[in-house]
This record gives structure tokens, sequence and C-alpha cells, in this order.
């Protein structure tokens, strides 16, 4: 099976998620989402497999997240995907899909359930 994780190498999370994958005998597919943001319809696919809305995959204590106004519960969720496409810092970290699933590794042992 194929696991890819969407990882921060600088996030502490993000890190352990990927050593517990490792752990489990899983080489995954790593992608550096900061410098290879997902488009808005990537986005919009994990968003579907983590069965969240867009503003639950908001990091909100972002500065970045204040500075856009992003807080206003009025924005659409494409207004949100488009901010989170155009500043990936904002996007919940680490994403791991397996199997057409999807979870966050908050904690990192949330991935034990789809791999």
């Amino acid at each position: 099976m194929k696991v890819t994780i969407y990882h921060n190498p600088r996030c502490g999370k993000s890190r352990e998620t990927l050593a517990l994958l490792r752990e489990q005998g899983i080489e995954p597919v790593i992608v550096d989402y900061l410098n290879v943001p997902p488009d808005a319809a990537a986005l919009k696919k994990l968003l579907a497999a983590l069965q969240l809305k867009p503003r639950q995959l908001l990091r909100t204590k972002e500065k970045i997240y204040k500075s856009l106004g992003l807080d206003n519960p009025t924005l659409s969720d494409a207004g949100l995907i488009k901010a989170m496409v155009e500043h990936p810092l904002l996007i919940e970290r680490p994403i791991v899909v397996a199997g057409g699933k999807a979870v966050l590794g908050r904690p990192p042992e949330n991935v034990l359930d789809i791999i």
C-alpha cells in the first residue's frame, strides 16, 4: 500500500509521525508541502479524504491567519482553500494518506488507523 505524508521537517509532530510510520516498516512518499504546495484540486481531495471542512484544516495560531482575516466566519470554503494554496503554512500538518483514506497526525498515533 502506498502511503504519503504531507510533511514539514521543522514540525515536531510531523517528524514524530514520520518516525512512527518508519517504525511500522513503512517508507512513505514524503511531500514537503511548504515547498511543493497542493493546488486547489489536490487540497479539495485531501479535505474529502480527511472528512474535514477547509476551516478545520487551518492553523489558526499562525500570524498570517489573523493578518489575512481568515477568522472571518463569512469567508467561503473556496476562499479558505485559496488562502491555503497561496500560504501553505496555514495547512495543518502532518497529513497522512493511505488506501484512499487520510488522517492528521495529531497525535501521531492517528495514522495507525489507516495503515
